[in-house]
């Protein structure tokens, strides 16, 4: 019987070529590598997209949301495999798994028009934000605030690594999401399709909290931290508004930022 070469690991079977890039850009969303129990739980539940293997740690201690997961997966014909810590570890990507991987086909972009035609359009933008863990932590704001659809630029933006995808905590299997070549055309189409264009901007003259087109179809766009909005973004923004701020920082982090905003404009929406 011939041995493996001493010092190599054989990776469990299922496991896809990593092409992605180290930032986490791309054509696509992404989303192919799922991790995280809510996550994993999520993209099971969703049915949205072909699931082909699910991974768990051997020895988990007992959990109704592993058994949900076990129960999802067996329900819809999708394998469940266990390996022990050590080679879930080396499948994962992203820091804690939590003891579930699951792989997937990647998320299909959906065409920013279809995006714009909802008459309740509530759209977040993301301007050259290239953090995977903000992507998914805004995803997973947009989603709960009831937003219809996430855009993202082409180039020079991260996409749903399993870190995003772990962040996001199944976000990404509700929340369509709009791959645009430049971000200033795609607000450009909004704004002929009915749409307010709204970026948040540290020195926006306009308030967030007495922003007065809150309650109307509208994208919320956010810069990346530091850098903020283009120029040519914020030129095609017609209301530029600000989140108060009384203490010694200067700025919040974008998904906090995020959160802020996508909540503010959900209560004026459902008031």
């Amino acid at each position: 019987m011939s041995e493996r070469p001493a010092g190599r690991r054989r990776r469990p079977r299922g496991r896809p070529r990593d092409t992605s890039t180290p930032a986490g850009f791309g054509e696509g969303p992404g989303g192919e590598q799922v991790e995280g129990r809510r996550a994993v739980r999520e993209l099971l539940a969703a049915g949205r997209r072909p699931v082909r293997t699910v991974w768990l740690a051997e020895g988990s201690s007992p959990s109704p949301l592993l058994d949900e997961i076990t129960g999802l997966a067996r329900a819809a014909g999708v394998p469940v495999r266990f390996a022990s810590a050590g080679r879930l570890e080396e499948l994962a990507r992203s820091a804690a798994p939590q003891g579930v991987v699951a792989l997937a086909e990647p998320l299909r972009a959906v065409p920013l028009a279809e995006l714009l035609a909802r008459p309740d359009a509530f759209l977040v933008a993301l301007d050259g934000v290239t953090d995977p863990q903000n992507l998914g932590a805004v995803a997973r704001t947009a989603e709960t605030a009831g937003a219809s659809g996430l855009v993202l630029r082409r180039h020079r933006s991260a996409r749903f690594t399993p870190a995003a995808t772990k962040a996001a905590a199944g976000a990404i299997e509700h929340l369509p999401v709009a791959i645009v070549p430049g971000l200033p055309a795609a607000l450009d189409e909004a704004r002929r399709s009915g749409l307010w264009t709204v970026g948040l901007d540290a020195d926006g003259p306009t308030s967030l909290f007495e922003l007065p087109v809150a309650d109307q179809p509208l994208v919320l766009v956010l810069g990346a931290e530091g850098a903020g909005l283009s120029r040519l973004v914020r030129d095609r923004c017609e209301v530029l508004a600000r989140i108060p701020l009384w203490g010694a920082l200067p700025s919040l982090n974008v998904s906090a930022a995020a959160a802020l905003a996508c909540f503010e404009v959900a209560r004026r929406r459902h008031a």
